[in-house]
């Protein structure tokens, strides 16, 4: 069973079980093991049996999930109760940690209550991607140590942040998947696919900006709530950007036809702006510079070595509640893995279009700095591992002995 409630976990979801039907294990198994649960098309397509599309119903913050609380109350006890009924031997909870560190919980506390009578059913709990514990309530950690059997990390560090506060939990770095998506990708020069230093089409020509115009390339987010608050601010940002560049050509990369409508309209008052739907590897290849919202988007900028804005609103109750619970200096993790800022970062009330221009402009007009910079992505990018997470995940998931009837009666 997996579950996975939005876009990146249902892509990364996807991987998994492919990587696991092509391994030598699965093949020889005399019946082939069957795939359910929740998450989206993605899923789908790699043959997982889809009870709910959960990314149907992906959220932004504290205040938007609990206005949705009851209709993920109900798709809970939905999920909860088709695993009591077709009790898998792994339940694979992909990201999406705030429902599926409910989940987990509530099938321990399941199989727990009924050790010693005629219950034999004691599956194994993989969580694959650290919950970010290590921002902000990291508390949460010894919990997940209670109801989770393998966490499958995609990042370097996390694996000696948990080994010091719950060293019980087994924890396994496979890599970041980012890298298999990208590693063959045409749009990328050769020296990535062999895995050296991360250079790009862009940072090929880099000298060219001070002959000709700069591409900057736009990037709201995914979801609707994100692009309504992020685009008057990237339409803004990009007219002072062009009033000091005048030949800078803007590019907008979006993930479905919807968003696209959306942001027809109000980048009309920007002149000349492309809007394309999906192509993000393309236009990060071709790009001199990325206006970016935070998020695991930083990373795919930083894979192509492309400067970056990052910046970040959303409704003040849920700014307020996070700022008091996030224990980190950086929200990019491009900066977090490298320990200082690489990228600037604007959250909120900072987040203006003068400062954002001005940043870009500095990055823009700036070579030395633009040098520095790719410099330093190169590094965060070699500290993801090499490609193969997909597959090394999958080892890691079949490597879970079952439990034995007696263990499960013991527990």
């Amino acid at each position: 069973m997996l579950i996975a409630g939005e876009a990146s976990g249902d892509l990364l979801a996807a991987e998994l079980v492919k990587a696991l039907k092509q391994s030598p294990e699965v093949e020889a198994m005399p019946f082939p093991p069957e795939f359910f649960g929740a998450g989206g098309p993605k899923m789908a397509e790699a043959g997982v049996e889809l009870a709910v599309d959960l990314t149907q119903h992906s959220v932004i913050g504290l205040f938007d999930a609990l206005k949705k609380y009851r209709e993920f109350k109900r798709i809970f006890d939905q999920l909860f109760q088709l695993a009591v009924e077709r009790k898998p031997d792994v339940i694979i909870c992909v990201d999406f940690s705030g429902f599926n560190h409910r989940f987990a919980n509530a099938i321990k506390k399941y199989v727990r209550a009924r050790s010693g009578t005629f219950l034999n059913w004691n599956p194994k709990i993989v969580q694959y991607v650290s919950p970010q514990v290590w921002a902000s309530r990291p508390g949460r950690a010894y919990q997940i140590a209670d109801d989770v059997d393998l966490l499958l990390s995609i990042f370097p560090f996390e694996k000696d942040w948990y080994a010091a506060r719950v060293p019980q939990l087994r924890v396994k770095f496979v890599g970041h998947p980012m890298v298999d998506r990208y590693a063959n990708a045409e749009c990328v020069a050769p020296d990535v696919r062999r895995g050296n230093t991360p250079t790009t089409a862009a940072s090929e020509n880099q000298a060219r900006l001070l002959t000709s115009a700069a591409t900057v390339l736009l990037l709201p987010g995914s979801r609707v709530a994100e692009l309504r608050r992020h685009l008057p601010l990237m339409t803004a940002t990009a007219r002072k950007i062009r009033e000091a560049k005048p030949d800078t050509r803007f590019k907008m990369v979006l993930p479905s036809e919807e968003l696209k409508r959306l942001a027809d309209e109000p980048s009309a008052l920007l002149t000349d702006l492309e809007i394309r739907i999906g192509g993000l590897a393309e236009a990060l290849a071709a790009a001199d510079l990325a206006i970016t919202k935070s998020g695991t988007i930083t990373l795919e900028c930083a894979y192509f070595g492309v400067p970056a804005v990052v910046f970040y609103k959303t409704s003040w109750p849920s700014y307020l509640a996070g700022r008091m619970a996030v224990g980190v200096e950086h929200l990019a993790m491009p900066n977090l893995l490298a320990g200082e800022a690489i990228y600037p970062e604007f959250i909120q009330h900072a987040a203006t279009p003068d400062r954002i221009a001005r940043a870009a402009l500095d990055l823009l007009n700036n070579s030395e700095r633009r040098n520095a910079v790719k410099a330093k992505l190169a590094q965060v990018i070699k500290s993801l591992g090499a490609p193969g997470a997909s597959e090394r995940a999958a080892r890691a998931v079949l490597s879970l002995e079952p439990v034995p009837v007696r263990a499960a009666l013991a527990d």
